[in-house]
């Protein structure tokens, strides 16, 4: 199970990515990159080469909105210094969050 989330397998592609969505609540149980909580696919997928840099992969959504996911926040450490192109993408990521509130009595599901 845990390998269909990666797409190992044949003939398993994306059937996790595809079938499955999280409703963030306080954002603890949700990956951040992984899971897709927002938008039609995972942040991994729709911003591949922040994803590509970015150095913690692992961290739920709770955790990235508590270190900061504005232009300027500490939630974005990235293996070397931003091109002006992937800048503009992270510039993007980060509007598509600006909205965003977690729930802190309500957990994910």
């Amino acid at each position: 199970m845990c390998h269909i989330r990666e797409g190992v397998g044949e003939g398993v592609g994306d059937w996790f990515e595809e079938n499955i969505r999280r409703v963030v609540g306080d954002g603890r149980d949700t990956l951040f990159w992984y899971d897709r909580w927002i938008g039609d696919m995972s942040l991994r997928l729709t911003f591949p080469r922040l994803f590509d840099l970015a150095m913690e992969k692992e961290c739920s959504v709770g955790e990235m909105k508590g270190r900061g996911w504005g232009i300027d926040g500490e939630a974005w450490v990235w293996r070397r210094r931003l091109f002006a192109w992937e800048e503009e993408s992270m510039r993007e990521c980060s509007l598509l969050l600006h909205n965003i509130v977690l729930q802190d009595s309500v957990h994910d599901t």
